[in-house]
């Protein structure tokens, strides 16, 4: 049992502080807006809709992927980007979880 006052972890707490900072710029969940309207589109596309350089973009989805939420699929000449849904479900699962214990608590 947890101490009252005290923090109680949630399964998946570490991961899902990795993709709540890599949430936390407002470029990155434009370009994450991007990629969920699309199949998949390369980074030229996104630096076209969010008026970037191309290096910028490409630092944003490094850490887009990095934190599990953009798959990236190198295809050619060029780089293939699409949301990982699967990980975009579990980090709303957990963002529900935590503010139904939150809400409930009160």
């Amino acid at each position: 049992m947890v101490p009252e006052g005290e923090p109680c972890a949630m399964k998946g707490d570490e991961k899902a502080a990795r993709v709540y900072a890599a949430l936390g710029h407002p470029v990155r969940i434009a370009i994450l807006r991007q990629l969920i309207l699309e199949e998949a589109c390369c980074c030229k596309d996104i630096v076209g809709r969010v008026d970037l350089a191309q290096s910028t973009v490409s630092q944003h989805l490094k850490v887009l992927v990095q934190a599990g939420l953009v798959d990236y699929r190198p295809q050619q000449r060029t780089s293939r980007y699409s949301v990982n849904r699967l990980q975009l479900h579990a980090i709303c699962d957990h963002l529900t979880a935590l503010t139904t214990d939150c809400c409930s608590a009160v």
